[in-house]
């Protein structure tokens, strides 16, 4: 049975990732992709660094372990930086449709690490089945024209999907980091890594601030990317992960395609077709299939209580480390 706070933390992530596409979209006719990538990790990371040092200790603070150290770099480097300026690359040499259809297969992805690198979240025959039904709904979601899946250019899927590999492999490496951390100090950490990263790449690729275009409209979209995804959708879905593991937490990226499209209808005029409505649907059954104890786990994973346990707390038949936290 998921718990209330769990249902809570993955509509958040999802609704907050969802709206992050609808106003990327606003904004990339305002800013230069890889730039507006970095100003937005700039603005997220002065506003959380500056709450976790208001609201945290100096211990809750300071990195402990290997674990701690590796955690902030998965998270950085590779779920929030590296991801996000692959993704915005390759969508300038492929349609959104295919960006959409390529990052969801995060939640494909996850599991194939998650056999190799974490010994208690497996997928069953059950799963697999859910999870490909969700993955049909998110195609008639945002209905690709199959000429743009197989035909243009090569380079700009494989840089999708460099990002989605990103965004998977550094969901399980966290896990498997056991950090002690709280997720909320480990994207205060990770935050400055990713705007770094991004300014480089921005940097490398011969973007400039003379080519921003400084509008009400590009403040909003800014706004929201730094503030509402680049802050609380981040501090959300670190929460899930911590809470529920890789597998169930990337699933946000199935519920992410149906989000931006209703946002789309609503904000941008754009309209919403049947198959969308059909496809919506599919991805609810793959999630009732999911949800319905789909996930074998070697050893019962944490739950939303347990994983905020103490140092002197048992893990009791799970193998996450005592002290792991979520928030």
């Amino acid at each position: 049975m998921i718990d209330r706070r769990t249902l809570s933390l993955f509509a958040l992530s999802s609704l907050f990732f969802g709206g992050t596409f609808v106003a990327a979209k606003a904004g990339l006719e305002y800013f230069p992709p890889l730039l507006f990538v970095a100003l937005r990790f700039d603005v997220a990371a002065l506003v959380l660094v500056g709450y976790v040092a208001l609201t945290s200790t100096r211990d809750e603070l300071l990195p402990s372990s290997r674990g701690d150290v590796v955690g902030i770099v998965a998270t950085g480097v590779l779920v929030i930086g590296l991801a996000n300026a692959l993704l915005f690359v390759g969508q300038q040499y492929a349609t959104s449709a295919v960006g959409a259809i390529v990052f969801s297969l995060v939640p494909i992805l996850t599991p194939v690490f998650a056999a190799v690198f974490l010994t208690s979240e497996r997928l069953s025959a059950r799963g697999v089945v859910g999870m490909v039904l969700a993955l049909v709904g998110v195609g008639l979601v945002v209905s690709p024209d199959p000429s743009a899946m197989v035909g243009g250019d090569a380079l700009g899927r494989a840089i999708l999907f460099g990002g989605a590999v990103s965004a998977a492999f550094g969901a399980v490496l966290i896990r498997r980091s056991n950090p002690t951390l709280s997720s909320t100090v480990r994207i205060a950490w990770g935050l400055p890594l990713a705007a770094a990263l991004s300014h480089g790449l921005s940097f490398a690729a011969g973007e400039s601030t003379a080519a921003i275009s400084w509008t009400t409209e590009a403040i909003l979209a800014l706004a929201y990317v730094s503030l509402i995804a680049g802050v609380l959708a981040y501090v959300a879905y670190f929460a899930l992960l911590d809470s529920t593991g890789a597998i169930r937490a990337n699933l946000v990226f199935y519920v992410v395609p149906v989000v931006s499209t209703i946002g789309g209808a609503a904000l941008l005029g754009e309209s919403i077709t049947t198959a969308a409505i059909v496809g919506f649907l599919t991805i609810f059954a793959g999630f009732a299939i999911i949800g319905s104890e789909s996930v074998d786990l070697a050893s019962r994973l944490p739950t939303v209580g347990a994983s905020s346990s103490g140092p002197n707390e048992s893990p009791a038949s799970t193998e996450e480390p005592r002290g792991y936290r979520s928030d």
